[in-house]
């Protein structure tokens, strides 16, 4: 038997498809409240403010990024180079998704860029997480200097990201992979 979504669940549900698809900004609570089919004290009862809902949305998609990055490291366990090729290859695949938007915490902090803002500091953190965890996997690439491999990784995914979002016919996935391929190619050390 499936298990019925809870209140707070089908906020987060619509809260999450509306924030990606429209921004935001652009986006009121009553419009979640008749999305999600939740009476106004239920939204309340489980997001006290708007930007309370926003930082359990970014929350949610920085779980899925780690999810993605633990099931690298769970398929190529003893390969930290195959495990660099997983993400980037998982990253080729949400671009090539109809329904992408870009990246939610790029997104929301062009939306939010007061630097106090919830949402600007849930999204900078968050992402500065996944590239901490992504920078240990390089470290353990045989890469000259994995601290540069990294930045040069994230600001090649950061342009890709938003190239596709942006002018999506026009993008060339080969060519971002290829990119990176040649990034990491250029600083780990060939095994003798």
């Amino acid at each position: 038997m499936e298990k019925k979504e809870t209140a707070k669940e089908r906020i987060l549900r619509a809260a999450g498809d509306l924030f990606y698809r429209e921004g935001m900004r652009a986006v009121g609570v009553d419009r979640i409240i008749a999305e999600s089919g939740v009476a106004k004290a239920s939204f309340y009862r489980n997001f006290a403010t708007k930007d309370d809902l926003i930082v359990a949305y970014l929350e949610q998609r920085h779980a899925r990024n780690m999810d993605n990055l633990q099931e690298a490291l769970r398929r190529y366990p003893n390969d930290p180079l195959e495990q660099l090729r997983f993400l980037i290859r998982r990253l080729i695949e949400r671009m090539q998704s109809p329904d992408y938007r870009g990246c939610a915490f790029m997104n929301t902090s062009v939306e939010f860029p007061e630097l106090e803002h919830p949402g600007h500091q849930v999204a900078v953190g968050r992402r500065n997480e996944l590239w901490t965890a992504i920078r240990e996997i390089a470290g353990r690439t045989r890469a000259r200097d994995p601290e540069e491999l990294t930045g040069q990784l994230s600001m090649l995914s950061s342009g890709a990201m938003m190239v596709a979002y942006m002018n999506r016919e026009a993008f060339n996935y080969e060519y971002f992979e290829h990119a990176a391929q040649t990034l990491i190619d250029r600083q780990v050390e060939p095994l003798d």
